[in-house]
């Protein structure tokens, strides 16, 4: 299985991403083996995940989300499934 992603860092910034295995993603983010980006802002902890078969599917849910605007993405943080 593979997983769309939104982590949210410890500054308040909103991250999105793709992987495999989301506990072991939001690890290597918070140690600094993750994304640069995340690094940086202090870690963070995923806030919000789907599931896909597809890691087509996956990365193209990714590109569609990363280009919403903050509010969007909070809101679908609230309206649907909390990740594990």
């Amino acid at each position: 299985m593979f997983y769309f992603y939104i982590l949210k860092c410890k500054d308040g910034t909103l991250y999105s991403g793709s992987t495999n295995d989301l506990k072991l993603r939001e690890q290597k983010h918070n140690s600094g083996k993750g994304s640069k980006y995340v690094f940086t802002r202090g870690g963070g902890k995923v806030v919000y995940s789907e599931k896909f078969r597809s890691w087509g599917k996956t990365l193209r849910r990714e590109a569609e989300v990363k280009k919403w605007a903050r509010i969007k993405k909070l809101n679908l943080i609230k309206t649907k499934k909390q990740a594990p």
